[in-house]
């Protein structure tokens, strides 16, 4: 097979393109539809069609690839499920302002129609962009199955569980204190609520009894709601004002007699005792209102402006109002001081605005009975598995703490509430087509919150309610990947309606990752001008690199900050592997996957390389199984860097450049140990792996459809294993001697071995070629009494000590105080391991394994330290 030549430099540009296009014709990111293959099954978390994809999406798609691909290769049928969310709110609010910037218009100049069908122009226009990230992100998703959620299809499951729903008493219309957006005029819910710490004030203000001189003092941080107080409130068993209940007072500024009323909700030892009560603008004195009969006078539009119930205030803002208010409360004495603090706000998640609590008809969702059955299935065999586990807790606390979720946006992008009101009789009709007589009925304008739909997510997208095919192999789904910021908002929501609706969890698995952050630890923003686009750093360094870092950059749920130095170092591993498989298929002739010969003339190196492969197939399987891709790739790294790379490859160059043997087996070994790492390393870099993969494999064949790696036994060698190992100790020994010394590697040295048994002496006899080339020795003397001069540096190892003359290399007083200081180290390394053992604790607690093996490192640390401390003294003795 006749291989192109390699470039001497990794360019991940030249490596990357059409290869994504290749995989799309060939169709291998389609399920295999083999019958007899175990399905496994994940479904993308649907990108906002608002914008670009930024790096937290980067990593959450990432993540999921180097899932689907490695369950691919390990001949799972495989569907990764992709599609995107119409994101009400935040999509409305992105093709009002491009309106307003570009014509001069708004919504409600066009129409609903009209308006709708510009958005979904906007939505054809991101959507195409996100595909296109999703393309150079090289994620392996199954465009076929594509979905919206504004889908017809996806329209038509929502109205059914919204009429279901409705029709099992779950949702309810009422009036209810909700979280009110001004700037977007819509509704929240609580988790779409974001608090901040904003300067403010304690309004305290008198506030006189009908008929006395007296006065009662109540604070606020909100004094314009006091235009719709309808009572004022005190404990039932508060002595102070016991002679107060069931009086008035006279609301200031509005002069409106209102009562005073005992209830248990107030808090005696919190400020005067007494608080206004306003049912209209505060979902706690709701509650009272409710107990007390109290009216409800709400004093605000819609925008936040004060309405026809504020009087001289009307039409102005809330702030300016405020402002105004306190002054006239001054003006007239009622105001009694301002106490200025730093409290917590809530402000919209999509606009910013402060939020206001605000009375407003609203559909709700009743969660108790949703709440009960989700808590009680995470104690069945049906239960989702948390990773992190410590999210289970989350997710639990958050379903015990519910409250019911107002469902309703007052938006035009989304899905339209299926219901109807009787134009002369008010009665409602919910149902999934319009009712008879329908000029007779006006639909709901409001839509279902976003999440609403992405709730039904896992199983819509399915094909459900249609017991479709897909829906039957491949739901549930086996694995959610996304981020922890969206616990509550999303992943609860998807679990407590695929119970009540499939009677089934929608996935086996929750991997919860954390957010980028960027080097200095901040959230990345636009306000703070830190954010990054994921690609431009594909432009610079290339996808491979940035998937690299963003899989291995953190351990599960915890957040990751963006470095360009590991980027850098991302980008120099992939060179490396690079370099060293240009190196390969320099030196194995025409080799490939289908004519290699590993025969029985191993050499160590071989057996070594071979069996370490077989450890890390195992563990990085293992690792990738719990999700704990960051030491996976710590696994593959140190693999692939320092075993294949720095000793593997410069081992068989002794083999290799003597050109009258055939060393087929360790050119074999050369590529099947290639071979293995880049199917191992596939999932995370895609597109180099293919790359270099097609250069060993037959033509046509592609990487993404290989098989994953298998342990093979007959591979393992621990001996193999501990017999190079002592041999890279005596390596790196000599080359630390050397480098402590100064002394360059052309300089051949005399090199004696002191080993503790003849074991090692004849391992290390069998294996002298290998000392002599990497430690450029005039002479090389092993044994368990060699001969030894009197002036030699020596390495003291666990199995034996390096000594070297010497002459002409240090002083004496200098090669002492280098001992001092590494019997220094060892005596601190016997001290820790002694003191660890003496703790009672740790012996009973810790695994047997790891007891015995502290005790193992005591005797080695031990042992070099007496060996240490003889050299120190025999050397003292020559002075």
């Amino acid at each position: 097979m006749k291989r192109q030549e390699m470039p001497t430099k990794y360019q991940p540009q030249d490596v990357e393109a059409g290869k994504y296009q290749e995989w799309l014709e060939k169709g291998v990111f389609e399920p295999s539809g083999d019958p007899e293959a175990e399905p496994y099954s994940i479904v993308i978390p649907p990108p906002n069609v608002t914008g670009k994809l930024h790096l937290g999406h980067a990593w959450d798609v990432t993540l999921q690839d180097m899932i689907i691909r490695s369950k691919r290769m390990q001949g799972y049928d495989t569907l990764w499920l992709p599609g995107m969310d119409h994101a009400g709110i935040a999509t409305q609010a992105k093709v009002e302002e491009r309106m307003r910037e570009e014509d001069g218009i708004s919504r409600h100049d066009l129409g609903r129609e009209k308006f709708l069908a510009k958005t979904w122009d906007w939505k054809e226009e991101y959507a195409s962009i996100i595909r296109q990230q999703w393309a150079k992100m090289g994620i392996s998703v199954d465009y076929q199955r594509e979905r919206f959620t504004l889908d017809e299809g996806l329209n038509q499951a929502v109205n059914k569980v919204f009429v279901d729903l409705y029709n099992k008493g779950l949702i309810y219309r009422g009036e209810y204190i909700i979280n009110w957006d001004p700037k977007a005029q819509t509704a929240l819910s609580d988790i779409e609520v974001i608090h901040k710490d904003i300067e403010g004030a304690f309004y305290h203000i008198h506030y006189p009894i009908v008929g006395s001189e007296e006065m009662v003092e109540i604070a606020t941080t909100r004094p314009e709601t006091m235009l719709g107080d309808t009572a004022i409130a005190v404990h039932p068993e508060d002595e102070r004002y016991q002679h107060l209940i069931g009086q008035k007072v006279l609301l200031p500024l509005v002069n409106r007699e209102i009562p005073i009323v005992a209830d248990e909700y107030v808090d005696r030892e919190f400020g005067t005792g007494v608080v206004k009560i306003t049912p209209a603008h505060d979902p706690n004195d709701f509650e009272v209102g409710n107990r007390h009969d109290l009216p409800r006078v709400n004093v605000m539009n819609k925008d936040a402006t004060i309405n026809q119930n504020g009087g001289k205030y009307q039409g102005m803002d809330r702030f300016d109002a405020r402002k105004l208010i306190i002054e006239d409360l001054k003006d007239l004495g009622y105001l009694v001081k301002i106490e200025e603090m730093i409290h917590s706000v809530g402000h919209s998640e999509r606009s910013d605005a402060v939020v206001e609590p605000y009375l407003s008809t609203q559909w709700f969702v009743k969660m108790e009975e949703l709440a009960k059955q989700t808590i009680e299935n995470q104690s069945t065999e049906n239960a989702v598995e948390f990773y992190p586990t410590r999210f289970n807790q989350t997710f639990m606390t958050w379903m015990e703490n519910i409250h019911d979720w107002v469902i309703s946006r007052q938006l035009w992008w989304g899905h339209q509430i299926p219901a109807w009101y009787h134009k002369e009789t008010g009665e409602i009709y919910v149902g999934i087509e319009a009712p008879d007589n329908a000029e007779e009925w006006e639909r709901d304008s409001d839509v279902l919150d976003t999440w609403f739909s992405s709730a039904l997510w896992p199983f819509t997208t399915m094909g459900w309610p249609e017991e479709t095919s897909d829906y039957e192999r491949y739901f549930p789904t086996d694995t959610l990947v996304t981020g922890y910021d969206i616990l509550t908002f999303w992943v609860s929501r998807m679990i407590f309606q695929s119970l009540e609706f499939t009677g089934q969890r929608p996935f086996k698995n929750v991997l919860l990752h954390g957010l980028i952050r960027a080097e200095d630890g901040r959230k990345m923003s636009k306000s703070l001008g830190n954010g990054i686009d994921p690609m431009d750093v594909i432009d610079e360094y290339g996808v491979d690199s940035l998937r690299w870092f963003l899989s291995t950059g953190s351990t599960p749920g915890q957040d990751v900050r963006y470095s360009t130095e590991k980027m850098g170092a991302a980008w120099n591993f992939i060179n490396k592997i690079w370099n060293a498989s240009r190196y390969v298929l320099m030196n194995v002739d025409d080799l490939t996957l289908d004519n290699l010969a590993i025969g029985d003339d191993l050499t160590l190196a071989d057996q070594w390389i071979l069996s370490k492969l077989q450890t890390t197939i195992s563990e990085v399987s293992r690792l990738f199984e719990k999700f704990e891709f960051g030491e996976a790739g710590k696994i593959l790294y140190h693999f692939i860097w320092n075993d294949y790379c720095d000793w593997y490859i410069e081992m068989t160059k002794e083999q290799l450049q003597d050109q009258t043997a055939e060393h087929k087996t360790t050119k074999s070994v050369l590529i099947h140990v290639l071979d293995q790492f880049l199917r191992l390393l596939h999932p995370i870099m895609p597109f180099v792996t293919e790359e270099i993969w097609q250069q060993i494999a037959m033509p046509g064949q592609s990487i993404v459809t290989a098989a994953y790696p298998l342990v093979d036994s007959n591979y393992q060698n621990p001996d193999a294993e501990k017999a190079m190992e002592q041999l890279i100790e005596v390596i790196t020994a000599v080359r630390q001697i050397r480098n402590e010394m100064n002394t360059p590697l052309s300089k051949a040295l005399a090199i004696t071995i002191k080993a503790h048994n003849e074991e090692i002496v004849e391992r290390l006899e069998a294996n002298q070629a290998y000392i002599n080339r990497f430690c450029n020795a005039s002479s090389l003397s092993i044994g368990t009494e060699p001969q030894v001069e009197e002036e030699m540096v020596i390495q003291t190892l666990a199995f034996a000590q390096v000594m070297i003359p010497l002459a002409g290399l240090v002083k004496i007083e200098d090669e002492i105080k280098r001992l001092e200081q590494e019997a220094d180290k060892l005596t601190k390394e016997v001290d820790r391991v002694v003191k660890k053992l003496a703790n009672e604790k740790f012996v009973a607690k810790a695994p047997a394994e790891v007891v015995e093996g502290e005790r193992a490192k005591q005797v080695d640390y031990q042992q070099q330290l007496a060996a240490v401390q003889q050299r120190i003294i025999e050397l003292k003795e020559l002075i």
